[in-house]
């Protein structure tokens, strides 16, 4: 499980700030209590280190993340026996290409999101679940190696 990142932290507040009542709640009746002052200026954190540009791959190693999301639904409900390779396959492309916390969570979201469809859709392991699965491995086969000779790796 992921930290909530700086854009769901202000969304969280703002919801908040918008529901009536939620100041009385927190104050737990009467006035507000104002927070100490302090003669110390206040000290600022140093900002994050801005994101750098996307990769020129990124874009296939975004699907590649999701089909591997989507085999690991898929191989484990038809019980395949390579079913537990693939969490272990994206723990590795995290490793190797999370370098940042924006593009790890990018990565962790496209196998979340390729995963979770399927699982929406596929209860039992049925033809069409195994031919998607076919389908997905082909793909990523095609698309590993598209991006090992065209990127090196």
């Amino acid at each position: 499980m992921t930290k909530p990142g700086p854009v769901a932290a202000l969304a969280l507040c703002l919801i908040l700030a918008t529901i009536p009542g939620a100041e009385a709640q927190q104050g737990r009746g009467g006035a507000a209590r104002a927070a100490p002052r302090s003669d110390r200026p206040a000290e600022k954190e140093p900002a994050p280190a801005p994101e750098p540009p996307p990769a020129p791959y990124d874009r296939d190693l975004m699907r590649l993340s999701e089909i591997v999301g989507a085999l690991a639904f898929l191989r484990e409900l038809c019980t395949a026996p390579d079913a537990g390779q693939w969490p272990v396959r994206m723990k590795a492309l995290l490793e190797a290409e999370g370098v940042t916390p924006g593009r790890r969570d990018r990565l962790a979201g496209a196998y979340n999101r390729g995963y979770r469809g399927y699982a929406l859709t596929y209860r039992v392991c049925t033809p069409s679940a195994q031919e998607a699965a076919t389908r997905f491995v082909t793909e990523g086969e095609r698309l590993s190696h598209a991006l090992a000779s065209r990127f090196g790796g």
